[in-house]
């Protein structure tokens, strides 16, 4: 099996002991405490289940900076992006060594985690112009992700954490989500040995369906993952439990049986394209897959990327060696009305873009919220159906 990045085995900050994990839940109570964002809680839960491996807790601001300017830390480990805890007061934790960390979106704000505090540190301006340009590729605070990593304060507060819980993900999504550790044990008890990872933040119309199929065939691989974020999107997107079930609705009646898992993970959408295609191949490979699927604008928003820029960072940018998963790169996926099948459009080259069949997302949206099904070139019925009781439901 594949290992983890930077360790022989996982290291997820979870207390999985339970003596360690009843004392550490005492303790918290007594600790000075803070609301985190919810990109910190996502992180925390991250690490809590080992997809960040082998990061021990929040970077401090050299860490920070080198993660975002060439990918690599300090100590000379590889990490794509920042992964910050910031404040906006910490008037109350200052000369803390311990503290708790509160979570934003569970009510009453419980203790998330645990964290041993080894630096407290105000980001200049400059510092945080540069991260930001860095991985989102832009300072434009209309992008989602810049707006959200800029909201949440300037002191970072670094230092290893002792993760207690996993949020809303376990309780919302009991039978969706799961942590890296969980996963790599499911990889091992199918007894696969190839595995393809698919990221996706929406419903999977034919063509992804497809394109996995695509990718599973020329990889000869033994099972697929699908992996789907299931923490906060931008206003718009399709909640989580909709496409759950849309999703679960098209593996139960297309692919063979014992060939796919679906499942998902907690943390926020950073939208930050190419950069965050490395972070998707990084903790993939930590959950065991050996494949990751990278298509046509991989966690995009607006025109902000090029639409393969995605794949070309991994040839331009990630140091050599940093990762053993390998990407299958993708064009986009649509319907041949000339070869009546679903083929990636750079492999049909004598096909008009008449020749497609394709739809907007905003077409899409506007036919589903009138009650109306797309073409089954497009969308399976089964699929279709889900989205428009939820489009319907939601407008009435």
């Amino acid at each position: 099996m594949i290992k983890p990045i930077g360790s022989d085995e996982l290291q997820p900050r979870f207390v999985y002991d339970s003596t360690k994990h009843d004392a550490l839940s005492k303790e918290a109570n007594s600790l000075p405490s803070v609301v985190i964002s919810s990109q910190a809680a996502g992180n925390a839960v991250m690490l809590g289940g080992g997809y960040f491996n082998p990061l021990p807790g929040f970077m401090n601001v050299a860490d920070a900076m080198g993660a975002a300017e060439k990918m690599t830390l300090t100590d000379g480990s590889f990490f794509p992006v920042p992964i910050l805890c910031l404040l906006e007061n910490v008037d109350e934790i200052k000369d803390a060594k311990r503290i708790a960390l509160r979570d934003p979106n569970v009510e009453g704000n419980p203790v998330l985690a645990v964290m041993d505090v080894e630096a407290i540190e105000e980001i200049s301006d400059d510092q945080m112009n540069t991260m930001t340009q860095r991985v989102y590729g832009t300072t434009d605070t209309e992008h989602p992700g810049v707006a959200a990593f800029n909201s949440q304060g300037r002191f970072a507060v670094s230092g290893p954490i002792h993760v207690l819980n996993f949020s809303y993900f376990l309780t919302d999504f009991p039978d969706t989500f799961r942590t890296a550790v969980e996963i790599r044990n499911e990889i091992k008890e199918h007894g696969w040995n190839k595995v393809v990872a698919f990221q996706t933040r929406n419903p999977m119309h034919l063509a992804h369906e497809e394109l996995c199929h695509m990718a599973m065939d020329r990889l000869g691989a033994d099972g697929l993952v699908i992996h789907m974020l299931l923490g906060k999107l931008k206003p718009g997107d399709i909640p989580a439990p909709v496409r759950d079930a849309a999703i679960r609705k098209m593996v139960e009646l297309y692919f063979p049986p014992n060939s796919v898992m679906v499942t998902g993970y907690g943390f926020d959408m950073l939208y930050a394209g190419p950069r965050e295609a490395v972070l998707h191949a990084y903790f993939r490979q930590n959950m065991g897959a050996t494949h990751f699927i990278i298509g046509r604008d991989h966690a995009g928003v607006g025109d902000y990327y090029g639409p393969f820029d995605a794949q070309k960072i991994f040839h331009d940018e990630v140091p050599g060696g940093a990762m053993d998963i390998e990407i299958f790169e993708a064009d986009h996926t649509a319907w041949s009305k000339k070869l009546n099948k679903v083929v990636m459009m750079c492999e049909a080259p004598d096909h008009t873009k008449e020749d497609f069949v394709l739809l907007s997302g905003t077409k899409v949206r506007e036919m589903l919220s009138n009650g109306e099904a797309p073409p089954a070139e497009f969308s399976r019925p089964e699929v279709a159906k889900i989205l428009i009781d939820y489009y319907t439901s939601k407008d009435a």
